[in-house]
């Protein structure tokens, strides 16, 4: 059991260290709001793609073999984009609300902090297949979210037909989306690996992004609002931090899913509530504020939600 408590300390302590560094310098003056934004973008337009494209690319996963990952992380999905749908029309009165919680009980931060952790766990081999994971489920993320957050449409421009294409603008402009079509694409012509200066250049800025990503997370802590969670933001956060993960555990098992596999789902899934939640809420005029409750505290209790369940989840060997 030390052992299982040292994984998980392991996987989940530098992510901490790293957020809290953004979070002192945020505290310092050290990080406006201009930086964070900017160091953002860089991360998400720049690294991120590089990371994802070259940790496919140059791994030797058979990635015939993540069907059975990719199809447990689409049933988790659903089940928790369903249940909490149910849950919001029963319980929460405000169509405002509705959709914002909706989208913060099944919107992980996969590319943030759920790579970083699968990395820490599971080094390349965990990255490769992460990164796979990622590409799959992010579409699906993408399309529930618009979904769930149209209720609040008054527009009568504002159609399916419209959404449609919107979501289909967003994903094939998606630069983590590119990254991810061109590596398959890579891989799947064959074609000579990729060396020398284009290799050292792309690692260079794929190493810059979890860390900078981690950096801009903390920094982006609103502690106002982590420390006074409003109703709803508490159940949503409930439904992310505690009924998500273990979510993740029952279909994973049912899925017959063992070690690394096991593995990519439960912290992919146990992710706190994705940045990009935030910004579509804000963008189709759910409760930006509300949003901005449910991120800020699942960010930093998520992690620990994290690092107990990969304890208990290594100690019984499933992962």
């Amino acid at each position: 059991m030390i052992e299982a408590i040292l994984f998980a300390i392991t996987i989940i302590l530098p992510n901490l260290a790293l957020m809290g560094l953004g979070f002192f310098m945020q505290r310092r003056g050290e990080a406006s709001q201009a930086f964070i934004d900017q160091a953002s973008n860089f991360v998400f337009n720049y690294c991120l793609p590089c990371l994802l494209f070259f940790s496919v690319v140059d791994s030797e996963v058979d990635y015939a073999k993540q069907f059975v990952l990719i199809a447990a992380g689409i049933v988790v999905t659903f089940i928790l984009f369903i249940g909490s749908e149910m849950y919001a029309n029963r319980f929460i009165r405000k169509p405002a609300d509705q959709g914002v919680f909706v989208q913060g009980v099944f919107r992980s931060n996969m590319a943030i902090i759920g790579l970083a952790t699968v990395a820490n766990a599971y080094g390349k081999t965990g990255l490769s297949v992460g990164a796979v994971y990622m590409g799959v489920i992010t579409i699906l993320f993408n399309i529930l979210a618009v979904i769930t957050l149209s209720r609040m449409s008054k527009s009568a421009d504002d159609t399916w037909v419209s959404r449609s294409i919107l979501i289909i603008k967003k994903l094939a402009t998606n630069p983590l989306m590119i990254a991810l079509v061109a590596a398959f694409a890579y891989k799947a012509l064959s074609l000579p690996p990729i060396t020398g200066v284009i290799h050292k250049t792309g690692d260079l800025l794929a190493s810059v992004a979890l860390p900078l990503a981690l950096i801009c997370a903390g920094a982006s802590i609103d502690l106002r609002s982590m420390l006074s969670p409003s109703g709803v933001s508490m159940q949503a956060s409930i439904g992310r931090i505690v009924v998500a993960p273990l979510i993740a555990i029952a279909v994973g098992f049912g899925f017959g899913l063992t070690g690394i596999h096991m593995g990519v789902l439960f912290l992919m899934v146990a992710a706190p509530t994705a940045a990009a939640s935030y910004v579509m809420a804000k963008a189709m005029g759910g409760n930006e504020v509300l949003a901005a409750n449910i991120l800020a505290f699942t960010t930093v209790v998520g992690l620990f939600g994290m690092a107990i369940g990969a304890a208990i989840l290594r100690g019984i060997g499933l992962i």
